[in-house]
Parts: C-alpha cells; structure tokens; sequence
C-alpha cells in the first residue's frame, strides 16, 4: 500500500483515498437525515422511542468509515481500477478512453483540509464512472493530468499533437465586472424566490397569502397614517415593487458571483477545462470533440449590456444534469468574444452563419393556433361563471397575433458548412447548432394543422441533449423542403466531409 507522500503515477501500487475521505462522506449522508435530527434534537421528544432515530446517525458513521478502509484504487497504463466494498465486492477498470471529464468540486470545507472531490464523466453515462471522496489536491490534480496525458497521446492526427505539446492556452476569462453584469442580466434570484415561495406552500397553511394580505394592510395603514392619497399610495406601492424588483437582482449578483468567479476557460491540447467558484470552487474538462450541440442565446438584458451567452451539450446524460460539468464555455461575453471563441472550437465552420432560410409563410399561424385557442376556452370559461367582463380576455387575441407574426418574421434556419442551425426569438434571441456528423437521430412530424397547410418539422437529437434547453428542430417548413432537408441530413451524418451548401 502506497503512502500519501508517493506522487500518484502509472502502474503504481493500490492508494487509499484521503484519511479524511471518510469525514466528507459522513457530512453528505447526514445532509438527507438533517432536517429529522434536527426536529428530535430542539423539537422537543414525548416518548424516549424517538431517541432512537438517533442511531441512525451512528450507523451512518460506521458506513463512511466502512467506505473509506474498504475503497482502494490504482492507475494502470491504459486506465484507473477500482475496488470497493466489504461484503458485496465490486472492481471497476475505468479505461482512460472512456474518460471524457475530470470534475473537480471544492467546498469551503474542502479548501481547509487541502482536498477536493473527483468525479470521472463518460460519454453517455447515466452516473459518474467512478467517484472519490476525497482525494488530496495533489492527487486530484495528478490524476486530472493523467487523463489529459492520455488524450495527447492518442490525438489522432499529427497536427493535434503537435498543439497538444503547447502550454495550455487560455480562451476566456471573465473579471469580477463580467460577473456582476451575468448576475444582473440572468435574473437568477426569481428562481430562489420562487422556490422559496413553493417551500411556504407545501408547508401549509397559507403563509404566502398571509404575507401578501399583511402587506397591503401595512401599506394602507401607513398611508392613512400620513393623510395621503391615492395617487400617493399607488406611489408607495410602486416604490415597494421597484425595491423588490432590485433585491432580486441583487441577489442574482451575488448568486452569479458565487458561481462563476474566477471563470476561466482553458484549452490543453484538445481538452477544454473551466474553473469557477467563490466559495465553492469546481473544476471540469472535456475533450473538445465531445461537444455535440451549441446554444447561443441573447435576451433583451444581454441586449441592454452588448453581451451574449454560450451553453453546450456534451456526449454524457450526467453532465446536462449536473452544475459541475463543463457547460458553460461563455457564461457572458461579447458577441466578438463569442464569435471568435465558435470559430476557434469549430475550425472550418463560418460563423456568424450568413444564408438563413425563412420558414414556410403560414408558419405564424401555427404558431398563433395554439395559444389563441387556449384563449378562447379561458374567456369562454370565465365568461360563464363571471358574466361579460370575462370577454375582456379576448383582448389578448391580437397581442398573440402579434406576437407571431413577429417570431415568424425573425426564425429561419441555416445549412452550411456542415452545420444544421436554427434560430428563434425577436426580444429573446436564440440560436441552436451543431456538426451534422454529430446527429444521432431525425424524426419529419406533422400535425393535423400542418398536413393541413402543407408543412412539416424535423426533430434532430445528439448525444447528451440538454432536457433544459430548447431542442434542436426546424420548424414549421414547406412539406417538401423538410422532406428534403431531412433526406440530406440523414445522407451527410456518417460523411466524413460535408461540402457547404448555398441557398437556392
């Protein structure tokens, strides 16, 4: 058995992980048992039975003690073994082939006692390969090292090897400014509040409602208390909105900065890495052909600062559901940086992409149907119980009319270079695309409004597809030319080369 102080190298003997390993899996089993604990220990006990709820953390100590004296690993030429258990044994041989990310993941606590966390990724992997907690930083860092050695050995063409010689160089680094302009433009604290108001419903009771009533009280009682009017009250309570509005976006600063500072974007060879984290610090990388899909997207507030944000999706399920995976190459840039950045990652690949194609001239219509018959129902509803001020709804009619007519107007999708991309949105702009040769599936659909007015959907997938972004289809196409499309497509993705196309 190796001791702590041997660097960690190939074909070395079986390591344990860090002796306090054992201490970070106890702290993350008991995060589950945490709120019961809790409520025995300052909730008050009627019957001594209850004490008994308390073994389950001791039981919970032996696990993790368990856990550590049972798990060994070793690093072969051509990959990391792992062996674990007591009494059901398990030996897991992870090749380094398989390996398509490194995670990193430091908390406060991690950073004190001088280890981090290591998550190893595959391409298509439901879960981690394999998952060491904890690892001493120097262990962490070797191991990292050794999966990116592997990839520069094996990088296919000479020209790779030769740039994977190279220091890493870096692509993006966002200051302290950028951070704080990401946390003013992606509003993340409305996702808090609104997760914090769904807690206080599910608790019972009806505290939101309660909150909301004795604030209005509180804004009449003051205002009566001061002789104001009604103008004047409408005023404070603009005021109050205003207040609220400011606190949120506040708070998305610092939920920005506690994410992304420090983000750093390097390229080693062919492998991408980024850290990032104020408090928690997390680190991952990802070889650079595993990127399989790209979505760039530009809201009114990115608009308002001339900035841009950038996602991908990688050939692993874990990573599109994990925080710590590489995601993020541009959490906020320029649109320059952004676009140099695609250029760089897609050699050969033009972008900005110049020959957009408009969707099928009734495309507005399909967009327009759904909502507007979801209007109808509602007003026909409310109209019902209410009486004719229900028909005040079918005001929305010509908004949503508009509305569609305008996103018609700006969507288009483009096929060249060996690219399939579409884009969407008036005031929220987004674009999504990817290599050809990295579709996985194509699926034509038509609904009975489309068969109707001759128009047709192709749905494209890749591996690792995001659930929380938009997919990747174009939509709403003359019959014939999403046939078309759809028949060039599935002829180009095993191509080794696909020639630009022109617009007809």
């Amino acid at each position: 058995m190796t001791t702590r102080s041997e660097d960690l190298v190939q074909g070395g003997a079986e390591r344990r992980l860090h002796p306090w390993s054992w201490l970070f899996v106890l702290i993350q089993q008991l995060k589950s048992f945490a709120l019961p604990i809790l409520v025995l220990l300052f909730g008050g006990r009627s019957n001594s039975w209850e004490l008994w709820g308390l073994v389950g953390a001791g039981v919970l100590v032996l696990v993790s003690l368990g856990q550590y004296f049972t798990y060994r690993f070793r690093v072969d030429a051509d990959g990391i073994v792992i062996r674990s258990g007591l009494f059901q044994k398990t030996l897991r041989n992870i090749p380094f082939a398989r390996i398509h990310n490194v995670a990193l993941h430091q908390t406060v606590l991690h950073r004190v006692f001088g280890v981090a966390e290591v998550k190893l990724e595959s391409a298509g992997g439901m879960t981690p390969e394999g998952q060491m907690r904890v690892l001493s930083l120097a262990d962490a860092h070797a191991l990292e090292e050794l999966v990116r050695s592997y990839g520069k050995a094996n990088a296919a063409p000479a020209a790779e090897s030769a740039a994977a010689a190279g220091a890493p160089v870096v692509l993006l680094s966002l200051p302290t400014s950028e951070v704080i302009r990401l946390g003013l433009i992606s509003n993340r604290g409305m996702i808090v509040v609104a997760a914090a108001f769904g807690l206080l419903v599910q608790t019972g009771g009806d505290l939101v409602g309660d909150a909301i009533s004795g604030s209005a009280k509180s804004l009449v009682g003051f205002s009566n208390g001061m002789h104001l009017g009604i103008a004047a009250t409408l005023l404070a309570g603009l005021a109050l909105v205003v207040m609220l509005l400011v606190a949120i976006r506040l708070l998305s600063v610092v939920l920005a900065l506690l994410q992304f500072h420090g983000f750093t974007l390097t390229e080693d060879g062919r492998r991408l890495s980024a850290q990032r984290g104020l408090l928690t610090r997390v680190r991952a990388n990802m070889p650079r052909q595993r990127i399989q899909a790209w979505s760039l997207r530009e809201s009114l507030t990115h608009r308002w600062f001339g900035r841009q944000s950038l996602v991908v999706d990688s050939a692993s399920v874990q990573a599109a559901n994990d925080q710590r995976s590489l995601r993020d190459l541009a959490p906020v840039a320029t649109p320059t940086a952004i676009n140099e950045l695609i250029r760089h990652l897609l050699p050969g690949r033009s972008w900005p992409l110049q020959q957009w194609l408009p969707l099928h001239p009734r495309a507005w219509r399909r967009q327009f149907a759904i909502p507007a018959l979801l209007v109808l129902v509602l007003a026909a509803v409310v109209t019902w119980f209410e009486g004719r001020w229900g028909l005040a709804i079918l005001a929305l009619l010509p908004l949503l009319l508009v509305r569609a007519k305008v996103w018609a107007r700006h969507a288009g999708y483009s096929e060249e270079s060996g690219l399939i991309a579409v884009r969407e949105g008036w005031l929220d702009k987004r674009w999504r695309f990817a290599e050809v040769r990295k579709l996985q599936s194509l699926t034509l659909s038509q609904s009975p409004f489309d068969r109707r007015h001759g128009m047709a959907s192709v749905h494209m997938d890749t591996a690792g597809a995001n659930p929380f972004e938009p997919p990747l289809r174009v939509r709403y196409l003359p019959e014939a030319e999403a046939r078309a499309l759809r028949d060039r497509l599935a002829a180009a993705m095993d191509a080794r080369t696909i020639p630009s196309r022109t617009a007809a």
